[in-house]
């Protein structure tokens, strides 16, 4: 029985540059007690559709059409009308938790509103109906949260409280616009279970917005396929995965990496044995003094950011580095590059100790070591255009080169990354998020260095642009002979560009090894637990996949035993300030030392 039904619903933006039909023309149907995936890239009106629907678009937009719920056109009832409904029957989700709750109100007040709002309830019952939900949410010390302020939780908490939030009322339709998106791959896993445990407990209808596919395999029961404001397929998640009849279905399948298939793909350039080692990291330590409002007078500990990691790379060589928000693999890249200082430890570059160099003895080295950032947007400056920022680094590191010179390279390296020419004397903003990571790459590229760091460089891109970047990259790592050091902490990505993979938990290597390796043999309980926690982009594959979820949540890295999770036989034996070993069990893999997953998972 359809819960919701869409007929002709259009949405139209009036502009400076004239009206802007972000959704044209859609129909559909959302039945009680099912999950209904809308899936596109970004731009192609998915989030718009359920903003129209729940009343909340912006000034500038006009809406056509009807919107059916339980006989209720949403589109003609006043406002007073549809409160009484949002909220409390139809409950949404919003991407960026952050944003969405409001930060100068504790948890516990924001939660209570809905309630005093939509049941009547109480102080004392209401707060009891939300330190319910917030434990039904999984959330640790729920009963602390509620009188915490929403920047004192975690990205994942957040998200949580938002489910927690949404589902207070008992509604009938939950809209999850996103929900994911920002989180890792654990938290993502932990939430969509909940999701799915809380759809069959509640018999809520949701729908899942989202571009990406391995989620939607994992949580929906149909898909509707949008792309520039309409509808190009709908069908059974198996369906659209198995036999998609649209061209840009079948793109949009494609181009998402799979943990279990690599080279989906360019092939990687294999590797020579006989390479030279460019880079040797040893025992790098980066700590940052953290004051800690304990007592009279407070007092400073260190925040062990990265705490003895040792690694080398060789020439055309790219060696993935994977974990969890927070475990220091962004603080690695930086202190590589002398970006920031290591408190500790060695970084040589073709053999020269760089390490204490200061910033001018650095700056030669430059030129043969770059880095991508996740935010193109805000790594370019907004003053100069595309071609003034490829350039620049020519300037510095090239100054005989005469400006029909510069013109020629930059022209040359921008047909390299696959930008046009006519987008020369544009400026960042009026790029896309796929064309400014272009014009990052061109211009970490453009003096031809041996190393490039790639920081989350395609994390924030929607499928199919991101497997243009990584096509690109393993082209130019083939003609320039490039070492790369790839950040991510998207294990599906990583596996489809690296040779060899470094997995940290909490500033320290866990596990060391080649990249089959790594996925078929996974030795460390904390590799193991986030390759579980990938989703697979086929249906029939998630269903019959078993996740290792390890007890407790991430520890925080000023606890002086966090290193010793994986190790509790060692905190009950009292020895907090052990350090576990980084052992070789075979020629090219090592791996922290820790208790056996059984004990671990016995113990959670």
């Amino acid at each position: 029985m359809a819960l919701l039904t869409v007929e002709n619903l259009s949405v139209t933006f009036d502009t400076p540059d004239g009206e802007v039909e972000a959704v044209k023309n859609i129909s559909f149907r959302i039945d009680a007690g099912e999950c209904l995936g809308i899936v596109g890239e970004s731009g192609s009106g998915k989030s718009q559709t359920f903003m129209a629907a729940m009343g909340l678009l912006a000034e500038n937009g006009r809406c056509s059409g009807r919107v059916d719920f339980d006989g209720h056109d949403l589109l003609d009832l006043s406002a007073e009308e549809r409160n009484r409904i949002r909220g409390d029957q139809i409950t949404m989700i919003f991407q960026d938790p952050l944003t969405a709750l409001t930060p100068h109100l504790r948890i516990g007040d924001q939660m209570a509103e809905v309630l005093k709002l939509h049941k009547g309830l109480g102080d004392a019952e209401a707060r009891a109906q939300c330190l319910h939900w917030l434990e039904r949410v999984q959330i640790p010390e729920a009963r602390r949260r509620l009188r915490q302020y929403p920047h004192e939780l975690s990205g994942g908490m957040r998200q949580r409280v938002m489910i927690a939030m949404a589902m207070l009322c008992g509604p009938r339709l939950l809209v999850a616009d996103e929900p994911t998106t920002a989180l890792d791959v654990t938290v993502q896993a932990e939430i969509l279970d909940l999701m799915v445990k809380l759809q069959k407990e509640e018999g809520t209808a949701i729908a899942l917005i989202t571009h990406d596919m391995g989620v939607v395999a994992r949580m929906c029961d149909r898909i509707e396929v949008m792309r520039l404001g309409e509808f190009v397929e709908s069908g059974s998640a198996e369906q659209i995965f198995h036999s998609p009849g649209h061209p840009y279905t079948r793109m949009l399948v494609d181009a998402m990496p799979r943990i279990d298939e690599p080279n989906k793909g360019k092939p990687i350039k294999p590797l020579d044995p006989k390479a030279e080692t460019v880079l040797r990291v040893e025992d790098v330590k980066v700590h940052f003094p953290v004051r800690l409002n304990q007592g009279l007078f407070g007092r400073k500990v260190p925040l062990k950011a990265v705490d003895g990691v040792s690694f080398e790379l060789r020439a055309g060589e790219t060696l993935g580095v994977v974990g969890e928000s927070g475990c220091g693999k962004s603080t690695l890249a930086r202190a590589v590059l002398k970006l920031i200082p290591p408190s500790m430890g060695s970084v040589a570059w073709l053999g020269k100790p760089i390490q204490d160099l200061r910033h001018k003895a650095m700056i030669p080295f430059r030129k043969d070591m770059q880095i991508v950032f996740q935010d193109p947007l805000a790594s370019l400056d907004p003053r100069m255009t595309i071609s003034q920022s490829i350039a620049e680094p020519l300037k510095t590191f090239q100054p005989g080169l005469t400006g029909r010179q510069r013109k020629l390279k930059v022209a040359e390296m921008m047909e390299k990354v696959g930008l046009e020419q006519k987008l020369i004397n544009r400026y960042p903003h009026e790029l896309s998020g796929g064309q400014n990571q272009r014009v990052g790459i061109a211009r970490a590229m453009i003096n031809g260095p041996k190393l490039v760091i790639c920081d989350e460089a395609v994390s924030a891109l929607d499928v199919s642009i991101q497997a243009q970047v990584i096509d690109l990259l393993k082209e130019l790592q083939t003609e320039f002979d490039l070492s790369m050091i790839f950040i991510s902490h998207d294990l599906a990505v990583v596996r489809e560009i690296s040779h060899r993979i470094l997995v940290l938990y909490l500033g320290r290597a866990v596990e060391l090894a080649d990249r089959d390796t790594i996925y078929e043999n996974a030795l460390h309980p904390y590799t193991k637990s986030l390759i579980s926690a990938v989703p697979v982009p086929d249906p029939a594959v998630e269903k019959t996949r078993r996740r290792i979820k390890l007890p407790g949540e991430l520890p925080s890295p000023l606890d002086p035993g966090a290193a010793l999770r994986f190790l509790p036989s060692k905190l009950k034996a009292g020895a907090r300030d052990y350090v576990p070993r980084f052992e070789q069990v075979a020629p090219d893999h090592w791996v922290a030392e820790h208790d056996p997953i059984e004990d671990l998972l016995k113990a959670g």
